[in-house]
Parts: C-alpha cells; sequence; structure tokens
C-alpha cells in the first residue's frame, strides 16, 4: 500500500482548459502520475527529472508520469539488481503503467516517449543526477520490452512536454531562457523528499 504521504501517491492533478491548444489539460507536477482515456492534454515541465508519456497506440488510452531517483547508488544491471533508487523508479513507472491498464489499455500495445534529464541541478546530490535519470529510463523501458518511439534527453536545458494521448502526439519546448528558479526550486525541494525513507510496499504489476 502506498504510504499517504508518498510523492507518487495517486493524486488528481490540476486541470484546467488550455486556451491555445482549447482542450482539458492536467498539469503533472514532481512526484505525480497520471492517466486517461479522454481526449485531453498532459504537461509539464523538466528538469534534472524524467517523464515517460505511455500511450496503448490502438486505443489511445495514455498517460504521464515525472520522477526522478534518489541518490541513491547502482541503475538496473545486467542481472537485474534493482539499488533503492532504481526500486523507487521501477516503483515510479509500475504506478502509471497500472493506471493505464485499469482504463482499459494492454501492455502488450504500450509505447514510449521519454524527456528530460537535463543538468540543471549542478552541485545538488550527484552532479549527473540528470544523467542517471534518463538512463534508468531507457534502460528500464529496454527490460520491459516497451518501444521508445521518441526520446529528448540530457542536455542542459529544462523542457516543456505537452503529451496528448489520444493522438500519440508529444510538442516539446526547451526552454532557453527561464526568468526564474521555480523548476530548480521545485526539483530541489521534491529530491529532498525522497529522503525521508524507503517506499514501502508497491503497486503490483497487471497481467
Amino acid at each position: 500500500m502506498i504510504r499517504e504521504d508518498d510523492p507518487l501517491r495517486d493524486e488528481i492533478p490540476n486541470r484546467y482548459f488550455d486556451p491555445h491548444f482549447k482542450i482539458e489539460t492536467a498539469k503533472i507536477l514532481p512526484g505525480e502520475y497520471y492517466a486517461t482515456n479522454k481526449d485531453m492534454a498532459l504537461v509539464t515541465v523538466l528538469g534534472s527529472c524524467v517523464s515517460a508519456c505511455l500511450r496503448d497506440r490502438e486505443s489511445g488510452i495514455g498517460g504521464m508520469n515525472h520522477f526522478m531517483l534518489p541518490d541513491e547508488g547502482k541503475l538496473i544491471g545486467a542481472h537485474g539488481n534493482i539499488s533503492a533508487g532504481g526500486r523507487y523508479g521501477v516503483h515510479a513507472m509500475e504506478l502509471l503503467i497500472n493506471q493505464i491498464l485499469k482504463l482499459g489499455g494492454r501492455r502488450d500495445r504500450l509505447e514510449a516517449k521519454v524527456f528530460g534529464g537535463g543538468n540543471v541541478l549542478q552541485g545538488f546530490m550527484l552532479s549527473n543526477v540528470g544523467e542517471q535519470n534518463a538512463q534508468f529510463i531507457v534502460e528500464y523501458l529496454n527490460l520491459e520490452r516497451i518501444p521508445i518511439a521518441a526520446r529528448d534527453l540530457l542536455d542542459v536545458w529544462p523542457r516543456k512536454i505537452y503529451f496528448f494521448p489520444r493522438s500519440g502526439k508529444v510538442m516539446v519546448k526547451r526552454l532557453r531562457k527561464v526568468n526564474n528558479d521555480t523548476i530548480v526550486l521545485r526539483e530541489r525541494d521534491y529530491g529532498a523528499r525522497l529522503f525521508h525513507g524507503p517506499i514501502e510496499g508497491g503497486a503490483e504489476l497487471f497481467k
């Protein structure tokens, strides 16, 4: 069972009507995930965190998460060994996959588009936290045999991501000029919360 204070608990994200795209939109913050079977958009802003945009390519049921690995050692190894940090990433992915399956999606039809892992948190935790996040998401999807249809990882820029699960379309804007440090502060705060303790319980993956 997921703890009530777990940053990956299943919350209803901020929802609003986007006047530019003229569609209902859900904003995904660090530690959140959301899946839908409706024709809507999911949006997030990434620094060192990563987002996986997953969808059933036939039904259009899909979702997005936004997470960061804690500063804890190794990623998934050749023999499937997973550190505490790696387990956190697996937990984040399983929560999203489970929600898509609950809505009627099929695991064998999932495809992924992955983003983030920028080097924007210099001096915070490991200097290569963005690189570790990016490496994790690619390794996880390869091991789970979920094809990666598109990716925009690493570099030094924050990114704003719009994902439209019904069509599978993703729009990426690299934020080369950020007028405030909201993104960095938000991810620093989120990263600090990951140190309160290991995840208890977990999400059972539907087969």
